[in-house]
Parts: C-alpha cells; sequence; structure tokens
C-alpha cells in the first residue's frame, strides 16, 4: 500500500464496509461529545458503513462504552466494542492453558476479559501467577503496580493492554497506562508484551468479529491507531480532533503515516483529495500548495485540510528521496476544531 495519501472519487463510507474507530479523541473528549462525531457516524451508518470502536483502553467493559456512546447521541451495542482488555486475553490465549493463573493489574474491563477467557484470576505475586496483565484504571496505586513488579522479577509474563503513555481527557492530557507499564518495567527491567495499538492484534479481532472484506481505520494518535493500520495493512484516517495534528502528519516516519486526513468524522461522508504534484517541486491539494527548498517546508494557501495535505505530500516525497525537513519551518496547520 502506498506510503503516501492517498485518493477517493467517493466518500469513504461508500468506498469501505467497515470503520475501526478509536474513541477517546475522535468519538469524544473524555466525557464530552467531539464536534461532529455523531453526525458523521450517523451518516456513515445512514451509508451502508459498519461501526466498531476499538479502544485501547482497557479499564471500561464493552456495555459501559456502548452506554457512554449512545448518551452521546452515537447509538452503539456492546458487541461493537472491541476493547485492548479483549485483545490482551487474546494474546494471553496463545502462550497459556485455560485456569492458568493470572495477576490482573487494571479495571473491571480488564477483569472481565481474563475470566472470560478461562484463566484463573489472582491479587498477589506470593500466588505465584504466570503472567500479570496490565491495563489502566484510574484507581490503581503503588500497590498494585509493586505486585506486578514482584511477580514479573519471579519470572510471569508481563502483558499491557496497550502502551499509550498520555490520555485524553476533558481537561488536558493525563498519564495514560503506558507511563503506568513503564514504572513496572523501569523497575523490573523486563519489557513487556502489548496487545493494544499499534500492534493490529485489536483490528484483526474486530474484522474477523464482523466478517468485513474491505475495513478503515479512524483514529486521531499516529503512533497508535494510524501505525496500526499501517502494520496491519489497514488504510488509515487521521482525523484532527485528539492527540496528533497536522504539523504531527507533515513530519510523521512512514511507518505512522495515516492514507486519508480530515478535519473530523465528517470527513467519513466526503471524497478525498490526493496531494499532486506539480512544477518546480510544488505539491497541490485544492487551492493550496507546499513545496520543500534546501530542507524548509514553504505553504501557500488557506489554513485548513487541503494545506495539511499538500505539506504531506512535500514532506513524505523529500523524505522519501532521501532528503529532510527542518522541523522548525513546519506550522500547527490548524484546521479551525474546537
Amino acid at each position: 500500500m502506498s506510503l503516501g495519501l492517498i485518493a477517493s472519487d467517493i466518500p469513504l463510507a461508500e468506498r469501505y464496509d467497515l470503520a475501526l474507530v478509536d474513541l477517546d479523541g475522535v468519538a469524544y473528549r473524555g466525557h464530552e461529545p467531539i464536534p461532529n462525531a455523531a453526525t458523521g457516524l450517523g451518516g456513515a451508518r445512514a451509508a451502508g458503513m459498519r461501526l466498531v470502536f476499538v479502544t485501547n483502553n482497557a479499564s471500561r467493559e464493552p456495555q459501559s462504552v456502548a452506554s457512554q456512546l449512545t448518551e452521546l447521541d452515537i447509538p452503539t451495542s456492546s458487541d461493537e466494542v472491541m476493547t485492548a482488555a479483549q485483545a490482551a486475553a487474546a494474546l494471553l490465549r496463545t502462550r497459556l492453558e485455560p485456569g492458568a493463573r493470572v495477576l490482573v493489574v487494571g479495571g473491571a474491563g480488564l477483569f472481565t476479559a481474563v475470566h472470560d477467557a478461562g484463566f484463573v484470576i489472582v491479587e498477589s505475586a506470593d500466588e505465584e501467577p504466570v503472567a500479570v496483565a496490565q491495563g489502566f484504571a484510574p484507581e490503581l496505586g503503588w500497590a498494585q503496580l509493586a505486585e506486578a513488579a514482584y511477580a514479573i522479577q519471579r519470572g510471569a509474563w508481563h502483558v499491557a493492554s496497550n502502551l499509550d503513555l498520555s490520555l485524553p481527557t476533558a481537561r488536558g492530557f493525563a498519564p495514560g497506562n503506558g507511563s503506568l507499564v513503564r514504572a513496572v518495567q523501569v523497575a523490573t527491567g523486563v519489557e513487556p508484551s502489548s496487545a493494544g495499538k499499534p500492534s493490529p492484534t485489536m483490528y484483526h479481532l474486530a474484522v474477523e468479529r464482523a466478517g468485513a472484506s474491505s475495513p478503515l481505520v479512524v483514529g486521531d494518535r499516529l503512533d497508535t491507531d494510524l501505525a496500526g493500520a499501517r502494520s496491519g495493512g489497514y488504510p488509515g484516517l487521521h482525523v484532527l480532533t485528539g492527540v496528533n495534528g497536522g504539523r504531527d502528519a507533515v513530519l510523521a516516519e512512514p511507518g505512522l503515516r495515516p492514507h486519508y486526513i480530515g478535519a473530523d468524522l465528517l470527513s467519513l461522508l466526503e471524497p478525498h483529495e490526493a496531494p499532486v504534484q506539480a512544477a518546480e517541486g510544488w505539491w497541490t491539494s485544492g487551492p493550496s500548495a507546499a513545496r520543500v527548498t534546501d530542507g524548509a517546508l514553504e505553504l501557500t494557501g488557506p489554513q485548513g485540510v487541503d494545506l495539511i495535505r499538500a505539506a504531506c505530500g512535500a514532506a513524505w516525497a523529500t523524505v522519501d528521496a532521501g532528503g529532510t525537513v527542518d522541523a522548525d519551518t513546519v506550522p500547527e496547520l490548524a484546521v479551525g476544531n474546537p
């Protein structure tokens, strides 16, 4: 699949039969709705696109997630939610037999997923668990992290639901599961396995569950959502409502690049233009253009998604040809999102 942006002459909701949609920063922000999310997803459903919400959050039950989405005017059933807790349980099954002892450090969603996978849940390293399943929960403290460290030092397999260092909330970015996992990793010197994005495990499970033939990944984070799309061989739509903005996309390494860029979830209902190389090194998209000259990014045209697409075309082509782009010459590239 192309390492650059690709075009779709029809709305994405008509081209793809399933959207694998991230939650935090895409469908909602903390407990607050994101503008146009309900309209975009409702329109996608009306066009025949199915939805599965795929989240690195392992603390909550799928039904709890579905209820929150429904309250935000995004009607959702629990079987339309795939959590990192479910993916972590699936990863545990690849090496452990049912009945194996697992120390769970996390929230209700992780406890349920590990239990439903047939494992015996223990609370202490002294109960000799063969694995530690670690996921985020706001109530986690030092005592639980210490038990995880003790068990891992004694040989338990460390499985993390995800490695996100930060977590978007209505008040800003808070420490995510990756930050807590890193504390255990520093204490033990053992690198954990991870079931969450950017591993494509959850995407594969969701696609298999839905029986989809043409899935599209939708996310706001390049290092998890879009990297997982690339590693899994799926096209990815980067919406600019969460962690990573347009500047991040322009500077993205090849393995983190999206295939499409949109301001928000309304972009599921729109065709997408790919930047086109023009004369004198310029790349154009709509009324906007960009080029790289002696490592410096030059831009012309109004702020918006077209300018970001043009900048991505120019910057990515330069890097792929062996050149460099001076990050100091790349502005924030706003699209007007709240």
